[in-house]
């Protein structure tokens, strides 16, 4: 089996699964089962000045029978004392030396508090320590969390203070609650930071119970934003590693986090950037032993793939994720109907007919049977058919020959001539 290992900044663990610091993390009985499990690391749930929760904290969001499609909080950092937390992250340190076992801190944005904290947590020998700054509620109202996330001269500031003191490597958790992440990664860099990861929850209200009226969830009565997460983020974690991975000024590597819950999850977020990837909503659904099914489809894949180490994965799909400006305009697929696989249920047709272009038509074969076909001159290749279709092979997007040479939008800005003049005396420069 290829080798599992991975070194995210100089923190080392057996395998990049890590648990991201949350529910799941927050004693040391839970991260010890964890490792027994099989989990290669975990990040503790936040220390800092114990706080109270809230009773009702929790709600997910459901979508066509899939349960937990969506997950919200409103929980806060450690509710049990920093000398409790310290007392067990030094008995699963020392139970397990092999394990990653990283501290994730949130202050003040006060450079004091900052070098008392990193100096108490590293005596209990952690192996790195993780910033959040990326709680986007409670905390965030306090000037913690998100509200420091989202000032990049904070985020910056406050990863400073940290590295004036700290021995072991830091990385900084940054908030998806922002215009560009790579603005507040960039300045994580600039602060002295070892790592990044990403992304934190995101902004949500979980929903409205028709009946009562009462936010979900709720508090006697009242209800707050929290943060989301689970399968439905996981596009935009993607997108947000992917912007960090292929930035020139982000030079660090990159823990990624957001809506993981399978093996292909955790290949996606490499093949975009990461080195380590962490988990949450995924454990709580289905408990820590899901680790061993994510283990072992990640060692088949790799078998498959012939490669010796995963982290022969980490950034190969980076350099093909570009600006839409740069993709080309020529470049041609069409629809096409296997009337051997359809099942006639006639979702293409309908999608194309009324959301689309119209270029689907309904017929009759010689042997009187209803088909469908595409107009293939008309498709423009959107993909929705092949993406509405319940039918597994019924329908192919076939990439087709144009007839043009390549050409991005721009290239095709790049014309030279007068805008006034002739069109005649334009030309289209191609690179």
């Amino acid at each position: 089996m290829a080798d599992l290992s991975i070194n995210l900044a100089g923190i080392k663990s057996p395998n990049p699964f890590w648990l991201a610091s949350a529910p799941p993390t927050n004693t040391g009985y839970q991260v010890q089962r964890a490792f027994e499990a099989g989990w290669g690391g975990a990040v503790w749930k936040t220390l800092g000045d114990p706080i109270i929760n809230t009773s009702a904290r929790f709600a997910a969001v459901n979508f066509n029978g899939q349960r937990v499609a969506g997950f919200n909080n409103i929980e806060l950092i450690t509710d049990r004392p920093l000398e409790v937390n310290l007392k067990e992250i030094y008995e699963t340190k020392k139970r397990f030396p092999n394990h990653a076992v990283v501290a994730s801190l949130m202050v003040e944005p006060k450079q004091e508090k900052w070098h008392e904290i990193v100096k108490r947590v590293e005596d209990v020998g952690v192996d790195g320590l993780e910033l959040n700054f990326g709680c986007p509620h409670g905390m965030a109202e306090r000037g913690m969390g998100a509200a420091s996330g989202q000032q990049p001269d904070l985020v910056e500031a406050q990863t400073y203070w940290v590295k004036e003191v700290a021995t072991t490597p830091v990385i900084v958790k940054l908030t998806p609650n922002i215009t560009d992440i790579t603005v507040t990664a960039r300045h994580a860099v600039k602060g002295g930071a070892d790592a990044i990861s990403l992304i934190n929850t995101i902004n949500s209200l979980a929903g409205v119970d028709i009946h009562t009226w009462n936010t979900i969830p709720h508090i006697g009565g009242k209800g707050a934003h929290g943060g989301y997460c689970g399968p439905a983020v996981k596009p935009i974690a993607l997108n947000m590693v992917a912007e960090c991975a292929r930035h020139p000024e982000v030079t660090v590597p990159i823990s990624g986090i957001g809506g993981i819950s399978t093996w292909q999850d955790v290949v996606e977020f490499m093949l975009m950037g990461s080195t380590a990837i962490q988990v949450c909503t995924a454990a709580m659904h289905h408990g820590f032993r899901i680790v061993e099914e994510m283990i072992d489809g990640l060692n088949n894949y790799l078998d498959e793939k012939g490669l010796a180490s995963v982290t022969e994965l980490t950034g190969k799909s980076v350099s093909k994720y570009s600006n839409w400006g740069d993709l080309n305009l020529n470049y041609k697929v069409v629809a096409r109907i296997n009337e051997e696989n359809c099942i006639n249920c006639n979702k293409c047709h309908i999608a194309c007919e009324d959301t689309s272009h119209q270029c689907i038509d309904m017929l009759t074969n010689a042997e009187g049977k209803a088909i469908l076909k595409v107009r293939e001159e008309d498709c423009v290749g959107c993909n929705l058919c092949s993406i509405v279709c319940p039918a597994e092979g019924a329908i192919d997007m076939v990439e087709i020959d144009s007839g043009l040479p390549p050409m991005t939008w721009n290239e095709r800005q790049r014309v030279v001539g007068s805008l006034s003049g002739s069109y005649s005396k334009a030309e289209v420069v191609l690179e």
